[in-house]
């Protein structure tokens, strides 16, 4: 039998009997919400009945009147089901027991709200690059009194940094998001502790009722609050197949740049408010504060936009080495040798050979085919895709093309050059099947002679088995870890 108690924070009490809670709004003037008159407490009762029921009908009764001594009306309260507190999602994290089905069940209730939450130009605002922005430099201006105290100075440069670059070149992403009315109503709060994990399925408390502007943005930015609560946790993975299991339920593209934006995003205002609770006298958030610090540098420096050129003679295995890192990192992939191709009307396969510097391999082709790569990836770069190119990059001209898409689309890039036995790749262009390459062992002697010196790029030793290849690859593109990538997956079925 579940007994009375009571629970306060600071803008409300609680009271639980043993199947209901009951809510009071206490008259106080916070700022960011006024419930000093027995009138905005009411509103604010029937707003937050409301707005959850959304989520959790079954859950929010309705409004209950308090009379005074006089029988007359004198407040308000939220009535309730009582939730068993032993079944909150983070209580059974936190003690490792099984919310999978949980969590997929939670993606689907707030995908499903999603999908017919309302949409409008006033609520669609809140979802711009600009407005998001904003949001971002706010907390920056908050935390940086805090540098080199509660919050490590580097990691808080790095953070702003790393920010400042995303969103300077994504706005047509966020443009594209808002135009797919992926931007909604939706609950604005969703974390561990209001997620209860019943036996018929779960139920959503809580979403944020006082700030509507709050509640205004991208559904992936409001899947992500929970994902980074579970992070909180200490349960990566689960944040992980959370998101998942939201796109596939919402059938939402995004990239995963975007997704480890969204979770950086609000992991720093966690951090911005664990730092101003030390600065009022509690020194126990500190440590939430470096924790969030952490979370967020991490998923930006994960999601961080990047082009990625890997490049070498033929036989070198650069197509090889290409396309493994863009399955692994789940990067668009552009061959220069299938573009070659489309751009004369030609299937990948079908044959282009021809002497060295003729046919559709003449420098007037050859300009046309990097300039086609380099529009593709300032597209997609802009989207918020991280892309690799496979070509030869043996020419200084077509690689400083390349090079200034990065700058413009504010993206990191990578040069990658691949290296092998000169008797290797020979054996290798004599032995492979049908390609979209036409190199011969003469063309790669030919190309070698001209090939510009490339200091910048790294070189990577593909003499020996792929998967070590692609070890070095990934040390060079993802130096803090490739482990929190987060690869945008194919969509499944939802089960």
């Amino acid at each position: 039998m579940a007994t009375a108690a009571v629970s306060e924070t600071h803008s409300g009490i609680v009271f639980f009997t043993e199947d209901r809670a009951y809510k009071l709004k206490k008259p106080v003037d916070l700022g960011f919400l006024d419930f000093t008159t027995r009138e905005a407490r009411e509103r604010a009762c029937h707003e937050e009945v409301r707005l959850n029921r959304r989520f959790a009908p079954d859950v929010y009764l309705g409004v209950a009147d308090v009379l005074g001594p006089d029988g007359q009306v004198c407040d308000h309260l939220v009535t309730m089901r009582r939730m068993p507190s032993e079944r909150r999602l983070s209580r059974l994290v936190e003690n490792h027991e099984p919310v999978e089905d949980a969590l997929r069940a939670t993606a689907r209730i707030l995908a499903a709200w999603h999908a017919e939450a309302p949409r409008s130009a006033r609520i669609s605002a809140e979802g711009t690059r600009d407005a998001l922005r904003a949001r971002w430099n706010a907390s920056f201006d908050e935390v940086r009194p805090f540098h080199g105290g509660t919050m490590d100075r580097a990691a808080a440069t790095e953070i702003e940094e790393l920010t400042t670059a995303f969103l300077a070149g994504r706005e047509p992403l966020f443009d594209a998001r808002i135009n797919a009315g992926r931007v909604v109503d939706g609950h604005g709060d969703l974390l561990a502790t209001d997620v209860f994990c019943l036996d018929d399925g779960p139920r959503v408390l809580d979403c944020l009722e006082f700030d509507e502007r709050l509640r205004c943005l991208d559904g992936l930015d409001d899947a992500s609050f929970l994902a980074m609560d579970l992070e909180r946790l200490g349960a990566p993975r689960l944040a992980e197949r959370f998101v998942d299991w939201y796109t596939e339920y919402a059938a939402d593209p995004a990239p995963s740049s975007l997704r480890h934006h969204y979770v950086a995003y609000r992991a720093f205002v966690r951090a911005k408010v664990a730092c101003l609770r030390v600065a009022q006298g509690d020194p126990r958030p500190a440590s939430d504060a470096r924790a969030f610090t952490d979370v967020a540098l991490r998923h930006l420096r994960a999601g961080e936009v990047g082009l990625i050129i890997v490049g070498g003679l033929p036989g070198t295995g650069k197509t090889s080495l290409a396309g493994a890192l863009a399955d692994r990192l789940g990067c668009t992939l552009l061959s220069s040798d299938r573009i070659r191709k489309e751009l004369a009307s030609m299937a990948p396969e079908d044959s282009g050979a021809a002497p060295y510097g003729t046919g559709i391999y003449t420098p007037e082709w050859s300009r046309r085919t990097y300039g086609e790569l380099a529009e593709r990836a300032a597209l997609l770069l802009r989207s918020g895709e991280n892309v690799v190119l496979d070509a030869s990059w043996t020419s200084k001209h077509e690689r400083e093309l390349v090079s200034t898409v990065a700058v413009q689309e504010h993206a990191r890039l990578f040069a990658l050059r691949c290296d092998a036995p000169a008797d290797l790749t020979a054996e290798r262009i004599r032995t492979r099947a049908r390609t979209a390459s036409d190199a011969d062992i003469s063309i790669a002697a030919a190309m070698s002679a001209q090939a510009a010196p490339w200091p910048e790029a790294v070189t990577i030793d593909t003499g020996g088995d792929l998967a070590r290849a692609l070890e070095q690859a990934l040390a060079t593109v993802r130096p803090h870890g490739a482990e929190d990538v987060w690869p945008r997956r194919p969509y499944l079925s939802p089960g």
